[in-house]
């Protein structure tokens, strides 16, 4: 759901030079954790894939990455942070979550987005130096909800997730952001912005509109 964005990017260049790779390294991750449910036909199938990511991800906290080059990126980035990369862990639960739930209400939504874009914003938010006032859950939630809307099938859902990604980002951005923070906040901006677009629309990224918003973001942290 995450592929290839140009506007990553951007995010990296706005986050703290030694949460760089960490963030790339995340990112990677989601993305990777996205094909597994865009590859996979079969939910059992693709619940066994997860759960050899959760797997490996644990075990890089104490041991080497397997050969590949989203885990041996993110044991790299991670090594001596004091973050370990386990915590992204719950990031596989989060897309799981997509392959079990048949009915989703606001608090499943809530959950799935805490799993997936909450667990992210808050290891590389305490990687970067994130303050304990930066809402980094609730844009995380936000960000995730964001662009599940984009890719569901079910309409209802995805009105569902759209809403309450926004509610949830208003509330994010609505607060000044620390600097160390400030590359997350864009994230959250470019997802509020995608809300504005309408789901069966391309999304007009890297557009100069969006980019002087998040200019303007990491200059004020507003």
């Amino acid at each position: 759901m995450t592929g290839n964005n140009p506007e990553h990017a951007v995010l990296l260049s706005y986050a703290p030079a030694k949460g760089r790779p960490a963030l790339a390294a995340a990112l990677a991750l989601d993305a990777a954790l996205a094909e597994v449910l865009r590859s996979t036909s079969e939910p059992v199938l693709g619940q066994i894939r997860l759960r050899w990511w959760d797997d490996a991800l644990r075990a890089l906290d104490d041991g080497p990455a397997p050969a590949v080059p989203v885990l041996t990126d993110l044991a790299r980035a991670f090594a001596g942070t004091g973050v370990r990369p386990s915590m992204l862990s719950g990031m596989t639960d989060g897309w799981s979550m997509l392959l079990e739930e048949e009915a989703f209400d606001a608090e499943t939504l809530d959950r799935q987005g805490r799993l997936r874009g909450g667990t992210l914003f808050e290891a590389c938010g305490q990687m970067f130096g994130a303050q304990p006032d930066d809402p980094l859950i609730e844009a995380g939630i936000g960000w995730a909800l964001a662009d599940l809307a984009r890719h569901v099938r079910e309409p209802a859902l995805a009105t569902m997730a759209a809403a309450r990604a926004r509610v949830l980002l208003d509330q994010a951005l609505g607060m000044r952001w620390s600097s160390a923070a400030r590359s997350l906040g864009a994230a959250a901006h470019f997802a509020r912005m995608d809300l504005d677009v309408p789901l069966d629309a391309p999304l007009p990224s890297g557009s100069p509109r969006r980019l002087s918003r998040v200019l303007w973001h990491r200059l004020t942290g507003r």
